[in-house]
């Protein structure tokens, strides 16, 4: 995704690289749409609950909701235009997130933004010791986000205020999630130093540490007290929420950049050697079906809907694929690699690519409906809430479209 996490990745060794071979095994055909609609189940009362799916204007989370669903409430308008632009002082490949009248978002300036979302004029700003291109974290009135700087910070929503730092001994790339549970709110953030970490949202304490066997670049899904999450060790890593504990790891074949999108039993993610898999999370996870047939990677994080997922590659196209059995229903070519990861409202898809253009295709059939050029790449993912679409660029700018007035 990023220059320095190829040059991390590198000082793993060939030896390793060369160990993420491409799983070669046939195509599983399995129906899932039976366990779907199994899945949908009441939770208990001591299962800690995550945010829901925003239904006020606001998009708090990474993907939208705690699963990494991808899935935005209401509609975008036929006619988009730009509201407002926003300068940082460097790239913004963090992604935003909205709520409370404003958006958060990092730069590769160090800085953690909060932006009045209607006319776009700065409200505060957090220095960070390095970039931040982790996507930020709403919940409640405070704003967690990790920064290259090896910190996680919780940030006070109206004031700016930084609450508390917690330590890790690796970058932090990927979105933190957030969980409540009878003890207290919970934050998950994975770290280049190949653990996921698991921190009072309190006081920044940590709870627990989960570890894998290499970086961890994307952020992680969670449900039904489960977290779910891809590493540069080329496994997806099921891990309890109360404990830490390994419920499950499926070796991918490749390592994972992105965040996986969690439905039901059912987790959907792409890894590096072109593949976008669904792996079903339970009995110890098992490969129900793969896509992808080149040797471009998955670094975009995909989009879920009860019967299609949505992915970027960089083979420079979006692909739709049926959720039940991993065909493809159709692509939408761009002129450049998509590790923008789309967002699925209305029965529209919205997305940018490196050819420097935000995109709206139609879902049932791929057409376009309408572009913007940006002028640079853009690996950030839009945010969308309440007919706005919140998007950073390489140039570094903020962007906010809306309907025409």
């Amino acid at each position: 995704m990023k220059p320095a996490f190829f040059t991390a990745l590198v000082l793993v060794g060939l030896g390793v690289i060369w160990g993420f071979l491409p799983c070669r095994g046939p195509r599983c055909s399995t129906n899932i749409k039976a366990d779907n609609a199994a899945a949908a189940t009441t939770q208990p009362a001591t299962t800690p609950t995550t945010q829901a799916v925003p239904t006020d204007n606001a998009w708090r989370i990474y993907r939208g909701d705690s699963a990494l669903r991808g899935v935005a409430p209401g509609a975008i308008p036929d006619k988009l235009k730009l509201r407002w632009r926003f300068k940082t002082g460097a790239a913004v490949r963090s992604s935003a997130v909205i709520g409370a009248g404003r958006v958060f978002i990092g730069s590769d300036d160090g800085n953690v933004y909060a932006i009045d979302l209607t006319s776009g004029k700065k409200v505060w700003s957090v220095k960070t010791e390095d970039a931040v291109e982790a996507p930020p974290t709403l919940a409640g009135k405070t704003v967690y986000v990790g920064s290259d700087d090896e910190k996680l910070y919780a940030i006070d929503a109206a004031s700016g205020e930084v609450r508390w730092t917690y330590q890790t001994e690796g970058k932090i790339a990927g979105a933190a999630n957030y969980v409540a549970s009878s003890a207290g709110g919970l934050v998950l953030v994975g770290s280049y130093d190949g653990f996921l970490h698991c921190v009072r949202a309190a006081d920044g304490k940590g709870v627990w540490k989960y570890k894998t066997d290499s970086y961890v670049n994307g952020g992680p899904a969670v449900g039904d007290g489960r977290i779910v999450f891809g590493g540069c060790d080329a496994r997806l890593h099921v891990v309890a929420v109360a404990d830490g504990g390994k419920i499950a790891a499926v070796d991918t074949g490749a390592y994972i950049a992105g965040s996986p999108a969690l439905s039901g039993k059912y987790a959907f993610i792409g890894n590096y050697a072109g593949r976008l898999l669904c792996i079903r999370i339970g009995g110890g996870g098992k490969i129900v079906w793969k896509y992808g047939e080149g040797d471009q990677p998955f670094f975009s994080s995909p989009a879920v809907t009860k019967d299609r997922v949505v992915v970027g590659c960089r083979d420079k196209n979006l692909h739709c694929i049926s959720r039940q059995n991993g065909k493809r229903l159709w692509t939408f070519a761009t002129k450049g690699e998509v590790d923008s990861s789309p967002v699925i409202c209305g029965g529209k898809v919205v997305f940018g690519s490196a050819d420097g253009r935000l995109y709206v295709v139609r879902l049932s059939d791929g057409k376009g409906l309408w572009s913007y050029e940006l002028g640079e790449a853009i690996s950030s993912s839009p945010a969308v809430a309440g007919g706005i679409i919140v998007i950073g660029c390489d140039d570094g700018f903020v962007y906010a479209f809306g309907a025409e007035k």
